[in-house]
């Protein structure tokens, strides 16, 4: 609506579905890590949180793997889907490319021969807009989502991505945070230089 009414351009820097600037960081540093990230294993795990948290950011990560032709999986507890139809697009976009998409609520096999793991917590749907009644049930999913290196040693030596700012110990261990096989820090820099690429494209810069 607002590109509709505007004669400057406009950009999306977070909405309650999207966050396209962050899936453009997101693929910027899938190829900086993978080289040519189509026909690697992607993993979005869900982790807990202390509230309920939108699903914009893991919508457009979602998005940004399948644009880049990896093989995803969705490693979430149950009751914790993302929106239908963003995964019916992702779904179709990886395909197309030689990709796939499967969801699964099993951490075992979820994270089994991944080369990236991207963690992020989102809340339900179907309690969206309530989130005291979102919090309650995830309270004993809290030592069993955060991503720790029994996890990370079930990968192909993934590399680890969030956004930032992320809880230490909660979303993720330190011993994954702060050991070689975090990229959280290029992920996080690479949200300047691709912002920076995408104003100078819409501006004629």
């Amino acid at each position: 609506t607002f590109a509709r009414h505007s004669s400057a351009p406009v950009l999306n820097l977070e909405s309650n579905a999207f966050h396209p600037c962050q899936g453009l960081a997101d693929m910027a540093t899938l190829r900086e890590l993978l080289g040519e990230p189509a026909g690697k294993r992607y993993v979005l795990s869900w982790a807990w949180h202390p509230k309920a948290l939108p699903v914009a950011t893991p919508h457009s990560q979602l998005l940004a793997a399948a644009d880049s032709g990896m093989h995803i999986t969705v490693v979430r507890p149950e009751g914790y889907d993302l929106a239908p139809e963003v995964l019916t697009a992702a779904r179709e976009r990886a395909e197309a490319l030689g990709g796939s998409l499967e969801e699964t609520s099993d951490l075992e096999s979820g994270y089994r021969g991944a080369h990236i793991v991207c963690a992020k917590s989102w809340g339900r749907l179907g309690a969206y807009g309530r989130p005291a009644e979102e919090a309650r049930p995830s309270q004993d999913l809290r030592a069993r989502w955060i991503v720790d290196e029994d996890k990370l040693a079930r990968t192909d030596g993934a590399r680890f991505l969030h956004r930032l700012p992320v809880r230490r110990n909660v979303i993720v261990s330190d011993g994954v945070l702060d050991s070689p096989r975090s990229a959280v820090v290029q992920q996080a820099e690479n949200r300047l230089w691709s912002a920076a690429a995408l104003l100078s494209d819409r501006l004629g810069a």
